[in-house]
């Protein structure tokens, strides 16, 4: 896929602005891969709330399985709650991921208005899903949207690079975490990117 119309021009800013970022851009290669398809790309992060990247691929996996490869609103809407229990969702997520089907497939969210939507309206639009919170919904506004200046505070792979890579206690101080975005705005998602690169051998998707 091709990478986001905005990325070699953040790449330049984000690299005069810090030189940790420069650092950064020049070891790990690659880009932001965005997902063409919602249902998929929301059911991922449902899927991942909480729980390590291994335990969620390993998770998703099965959930893949059991829609006999086809992630879709109307292979999930045929499943039961046991079914995706099975597969290693709690009941919680289960429960989000069928109600998310359902509303897709009955036509009363429609992502598609995202596009229109500021970053905060887009938050609180998604975060009306069941299941779906503000970490959630920044995933889906980095990895389906392709927003350029999203910054998530909650992810905790997120504050443990930034530690890592700035020399901070774990977790970082708050007041620093917000002294970043201004300094990484408007390309806080690509610098997100490559944080999270700096701590994972392989890119992280949603």
């Amino acid at each position: 896929m091709s990478k986001p119309f905005y990325w070699e021009r953040a790449k330049r800013y984000l690299s005069k602005n810090d030189k940790i970022m420069n650092k950064l851009i020049k070891t790990y290669k690659g880009n932001l891969i965005t997902r063409n398809n919602f249902f998929y790309s929301l059911s991922r992060s449902i899927v991942s709330q909480q729980i390590s990247t291994k335990a969620a691929d390993s998770v998703f996996s099965k959930f893949e399985k059991k829609c006999k490869n086809k992630i879709n609103p109307k292979n999930v809407s045929k499943l039961s709650i046991s079914s995706l229990r099975r597969c290693g969702l709690s009941r919680l997520k289960a429960k989000g991921v069928k109600s998310l089907a359902k509303k897709i497939l009955n036509k009363s969210f429609d992502h598609k208005l995202i596009k229109k939507m500021e970053d905060e309206e887009a938050i609180l639009y998604l975060s009306s899903l069941r299941q779906i919170g503000r970490w959630s919904s920044e995933m889906a506004l980095i990895f389906f949207f392709n927003r350029p200046d999203i910054w998530p505070t909650q992810d905790i792979g997120l504050l443990r690079a930034i530690s890592i890579n700035y020399n901070k206690k774990y977790f970082p101080p708050k007041n620093f975490v917000t002294k970043l975005q201004k300094k990484f705005s408007p390309y806080c998602s690509v610098a997100t990117w490559y944080l999270w690169r700096s701590i994972d051998n392989e890119p992280i998707q949603y």
